[in-house]
């Protein structure tokens, strides 16, 4: 699992062009974007970017000032950090995904992604 600290993780008030910015330095497809409480409100993928520019009415820069949760999807799956690594990589498989929010079972933090590459070696022993 990719820990919080190599994850790009962003309130809702962050610029789209900060949240891109974040995508790159991190190298990641992917931002997370969390409440004060440290749980997740919603995932901005590259997917979410291309979706974006080809349904925008918008010329490209304007958009660089909206914040991310307008863009955000809030509807994204997750998995509890009791699930096995299997059950995992089962349903981003399922829900034909790269990247799976990890999610505290008690206390519903955000604790870290998981990136199906490296899910698959690990429950291969690669």
């Amino acid at each position: 699992m990719l820990s919080l600290d190599r994850v790009p993780v962003l309130p809702p008030t962050t610029l789209l062009k900060q949240a891109l910015e974040e995508m790159n330095k991190f190298r990641l497809g992917v931002v997370c974007v969390t409440d004060e409480d440290e749980k997740l409100i919603g995932i901005f993928t590259d997917g979410d970017v291309r979706r974006l520019l080809l349904k925008s009415q918008k010329p490209f820069a304007a958009l660089f000032v909206d914040d991310i949760i307008v863009h955000a999807t809030s509807s994204f799956t997750s998995i509890n950090d009791t699930a096995s690594l299997s059950e995992a990589v089962v349903l981003m498989e399922k829900k034909e995904i790269w990247d799976l929010p990890v999610i505290a079972e008690g206390d519903g933090k955000f604790l870290g992604l998981l990136h199906l590459h490296p899910a698959i070696k690990a429950v291969m022993g690669l």
